[in-house]
């Protein structure tokens, strides 16, 4: 893929034109969240990538408050979902409902039916609604009775699940997980950030509004834009190499990973960290993507895709200290 410089000053305008939303986006969500860049950021790229977002963290550290508040600045819908041991997949997609008057069924669309989902607390759900909700994430669609139905764009799951020590939770399945662009975690915010919030949100009554500063249809624009960033093909090399190298660590000069890994990633990890990349370098108004876009997501696109073996728990060896040393060995172009 050669590009002239003219082509490439092009793409650079249009790039710049079409990100300028995002300063927008962060200056506003700025006026009622402190501290969780690192969050509000892989929302964003989860939403311009199209991909959805798995996020573990303890309770209570504002991801309803920063979902919510992404949603009203972007002025599409939101709903949270609680999963609870009790829910059932017609919670979720709906249901028919009859009606006697009529003597027909008539729909009841669930609460799926929205543009973006916090489904919180997701490992506390029975299997049968987990799948409920990771089918409407990959096809896009629900079905109810008979009928299909079409979910809007943009369509952006964040799901949360507790870490997963907790009584009474039903663990992702391996398969399930790999459906999520990326998994983030979430620690507690420093000293500095929570006396900002504690001096912000100690009071009672509402707390500030925010105002759309973009829409649904801007951001759709934003995805085409996109898929026409630049990525060199020794950036795409890198990629292919830091996803093998979890496959086969013996060819990478990794052979002390081979029995800690139990399964490498999935070829949804090229894609994806492909694809982040990209939303990434649009976020800085970039038309290209630089090694340095693959590095800082390749941890979120590879933690949970990367399957430790019985005898690396036994060390304490985590998914992502395999993940690590794969980056800090694989030659960066």
């Amino acid at each position: 893929m050669h590009t002239s410089h003219l082509d490439m000053q092009a793409l650079t305008e249009r790039i710049e034109k079409a990100s300028s939303f995002i300063d927008d986006v962060t200056l506003e969500l700025n006026k009622v969240i402190v501290g969780q860049q690192y969050m509000i950021d892989r929302l964003m790229i989860g939403l311009l990538a199209d991909g959805h977002v798995l996020l573990e963290g303890v309770p209570g550290l504002a991801k309803t408050l920063t979902v919510s508040s992404l949603a009203q600045v972007i002025s599409t819908g939101f709903q949270r979902i609680q999963f609870t041991p009790d829910l059932l997949p017609a919670d979720l997609v709906g249901t028919l409902i009859y009606n006697q008057k009529l003597g027909e069924f008539n729909v009841k669309k669930g609460p799926i039916f929205s543009n973006i989902i916090l489904a919180d607390e997701i490992n506390r759900s029975p299997a049968k609604v987990q799948s409920a909700l990771l089918e409407a994430m990959q096809e896009r669609q629900v079905t109810i009775g008979e009928s299909t139905f079409k979910l809007e764009e943009p369509f952006l799951v964040l799901a949360t699940q507790n870490p997963v020590e907790q009584e009474g939770t039903y663990p992702l399945p391996e398969a399930q997980v790999d459906r999520f662009m990326l998994k983030i975690k979430i620690g507690y915010p420093t000293e500095a950030d929570e006396m900002q919030i504690m001096r912000r949100m100690a009071k009672t009554g509402k707390q500030e509004s925010l105002k759309p500063v973009t829409d649904a249809k801007t951001i759709i624009e934003a995805r085409k834009v996109i898929n026409d960033i630049y990525i060199d093909e020794k950036v795409e090399q890198y990629i292919i190499d830091l996803v093998f190298a979890t496959r086969y660590p013996d060819k990478y000069d990794l052979k002390d990973l081979k029995p800690l890994i139990g399964f490498g990633a999935s070829p949804r990890a090229t894609i994806n960290l492909n694809l982040a990349a990209r939303a990434s370098a649009f976020m800085d108004h970039r038309a290209y993507v630089t090694p340095e876009d693959v590095r800082k997501l390749a941890m979120d696109v590879m933690r949970h895709r990367v399957i430790p073996t019985y005898e690396a728990e036994a060390e304490d060896i985590t998914s992502e200290d395999l993940v690590e040393k794969i980056l800090t060995t694989i030659q960066v172009p």
